[in-house]
């Protein structure tokens, strides 16, 4: 029987926010379905923005001798991937972002280069996005729900669905948000087993 790997991508700057507690809580719900997670904290790993070199759309590697040819792996392996972000000025942290961005290479093979980056039995991988915002802006997740499904296009990772909660904003408020962590808990037990 076929392990499921799970990533969890902890994208925010501050440890033990209300958008750790939550992707903590997701995959605690696919843990419950023997999934095997693996953990990274984004702001842990050194990870340099893209040059725009444009170097990957020739070979299908990035020049960029970083973390991040270590994450690419990961990124590729994973089952399931679950992006967690808090919004900063309406889109996701600079950790992230860095991430995302380097993930051009991965679009390059996919669209330019025309070749697979995964192999055939992960071809029906998942990804799920988490996200918290202080804000009380009517349209605050739309842009890093766009940018979480374009990052999920790179990667060949069916885009699952979001959890998202505005008006959080004092670090462990979402604990006081009535079912927001069993969302999350229940959330991650769907994933795995839809």
């Amino acid at each position: 029987m076929l392990t499921m790997k799970v990533l969890g991508l902890f994208g925010s700057p501050r440890r033990g926010g209300n958008t750790d507690l939550l992707l903590e809580e997701m995959l605690k719900g696919v843990q419950k379905h023997g999934a095997m997670v693996e953990k990274i904290f984004l702001s842990d790993w050194d990870i340099s923005g893209c040059r725009e070199c444009r170097r990957c759309e020739i070979d299908g590697n990035c020049v960029i001798q970083d973390q991040m040819q270590k994450l690419y792996p990961k990124l590729l392996q994973a089952h399931y991937v679950i992006l967690a972000s808090p919004i900063f000025f309406y889109g996701v942290t600079a950790q992230a972002k860095r991430m995302i961005d380097r993930c051009q290479v991965l679009w390059a093979r996919k669209y330019i280069l025309k070749k697979t980056s995964v192999q055939e039995e992960s071809a029906r991988r998942k990804g799920w996005f988490i996200s918290v915002a202080g804000s009380r802006g009517e349209k605050v997740f739309q842009g890093a729900i766009l940018t979480a499904r374009y990052f999920f296009d790179a990667l060949s990772v069916e885009y699952a669905g979001e959890l998202t909660f505005a008006r959080i904003d004092s670090k462990g408020a979402i604990k006081k948000h009535p079912g927001a962590l069993k969302e999350a808990f229940e959330a991650g037990q769907r994933l795995v087993t839809s």
